[in-house]
């Protein structure tokens, strides 16, 4: 099930974007201002972004240039009153993927979410770079530098998810459900032995870590 973040201060606005989205089959969470849905998408898994433009504590554009500098490439949707043209190109120019003014048509919206869910799935199905590394997908084959790295199966799928998705959090348990079998006998502690293996494999490496987060997993971080 894709996680959608919804950042919106409006509480009777946020209510409605949420049971839209639960309505289509989505699990989406609310942020009711901009530092708090900064926090999050550091802390937990987040699929795509609904942002409201006009958050208190942190505005929309401060919080999606902080997302984009510090490399992520979550998808965004930015959802706002401010219909401006200035806006919008002040709100695509920060690294907004889409931008809709409110109120929206509610189809509308879930089919703009579902094609950017698409396209990300897409763009991340079968290359990945990172700096100087680059992990293709098909033959499950790394290359550091101009060096190839050899990964078993599980720690190739282990990085490719972790680099999918720089400066999101995922938990052991979210990690082993989708790498290894549903009907595994591994335990979580698994999680632990790859990442540590990764780590010794990319030791020298200068174009990401594996950062653990204390009491909640690991995210991949860009250098």
């Amino acid at each position: 099930m894709f996680q959608i973040l919804v950042a919106e201060d409006d509480k009777s606005a946020g209510r409605l974007i949420m049971d839209t989205l639960s309505d289509a089959g989505y699990e989406p969470v609310l942020a009711a201002d901009g530092l708090q849905a900064y926090a999050m998408l550091t802390q937990r898994h987040v699929d795509l972004l609904v942002l409201d433009l006009m958050l208190p504590e942190l505005d929309g554009f401060a919080l999606l240039h902080q997302l984009r500098e510090s490399g992520s490439t979550l998808p965004v949707l930015v959802l706002t009153a401010r219909e401006a043209i200035a806006d919008k190109r002040r709100g695509l120019r920060a690294g907004a993927d889409d931008y809709m003014v409110k109120p929206a048509d509610e189809e509308e919206l879930l089919l703009r979410i579902a094609a950017l869910l698409r396209r990300s799935r897409q763009a991340c199905e079968h290359r990945l770079v990172a700096g100087g590394t680059t992990l293709n997908y098909n033959d499950l084959a790394v290359e550091s530098q101009g060096v190839q790295v050899d990964l078993s199966r599980k720690e190739f799928l282990l990085l490719y998810k972790l680099l999918s998705c720089p400066g999101k959090t995922f938990t052991r348990r979210q990690l082993m459900d989708e790498i290894w079998d549903m009907d595994s006998t591994s335990e979580e502690h698994t999680v632990t032995v790859h990442i540590n293996r990764l780590r010794e494999k990319f030791r020298d490496n200068r174009d990401f870590s594996i950062v653990t987060v204390h009491g909640l997993g690991y995210k991949a971080a860009r250098l």
